[in-house]
């Protein structure tokens, strides 16, 4: 069996080189760049053979340079526990935040994911269906028949860093002004599921609750 360079040898120099790589390639990645190893390298004054031997291609570079930080909870402590619409408004807000945080890397990670030459996914699910199942808990006691799971995963998939980048970028909105919107795209959502009685439910189950309003 093959060991990891990184597990053999002087491992403690070696955790340090890679985190200089790592950094480099965040710094490089905050400038508007989609760095190669051998920018990493360069910037982080380490030889390209040795940066080779941490991270062998470009995908993996920037996979290495994704976020880390991914808190368990973005919900603020003195969030309300009864007010779906008011705690998704304030995960929405940090939800946001964290995205323009970690901007550079993401962009980088979602240009890697389009590439037809890839061969292993860049994107990482993350937490953020997590972070919006938690801010939508108090439906499950006001709207047991939303499906929380279904709703937060079509909140997730029109709120993310993809739609960030596409109102920055194309429609020209600020971030202020694209925080604002994925806002209001949350909330839509929230109140078209639980107006409809749970319109993200699966269809099935939407039959069966029609079928039983009709008895």
């Amino acid at each position: 069996m093959v060991m990891p360079y990184e597990s053999t040898g002087r491992t403690a120099q070696k955790s340090r080189t890679r985190l200089a790589l790592v950094t480099a390639a965040r710094e490089l990645l905050a400038t508007g760049l989609t760095p190669q190893v051998e920018d990493a390298a360069q910037r982080a004054g380490i030889s390209r053979t040795t940066a080779y031997r941490y991270f062998p291609n470009q995908r993996s570079l920037l996979l290495a340079a994704q976020p880390t930080i991914s808190p368990d909870s973005l919900m603020p402590p003195d969030a309300p526990s009864d007010d779906a619409t008011a705690r998704l408004d304030l995960l929405m807000t940090a939800f946001a935040r964290y995205n323009f945080t970690w901007e550079p890397q993401l962009r980088a990670a979602l240009r890697l994911s389009l590439d037809p030459a890839g061969d292993q996914p860049v994107l990482r699910q993350g937490r953020a269906i997590g972070w919006i199942t938690e801010a939508l808990a108090p439906l499950r006691d006001s709207h047991p028949h939303v499906d929380i799971g279904r709703l937060a995963v079509a909140i997730r998939s029109a709120t993310g860093i993809e739609a960030l980048i596409w109102l920055v970028d194309i429609a020209g909105y600020s971030p202020e002004q694209a925080t604002d919107t994925v806002k209001g795209t949350a909330r839509a959502l929230l109140d078209a599921a639980v107006s409809n009685g749970g319109a993200v439910q699966p269809r099935a189950r939407r039959r069966r609750a029609d079928q039983s309003r009709r008895r």
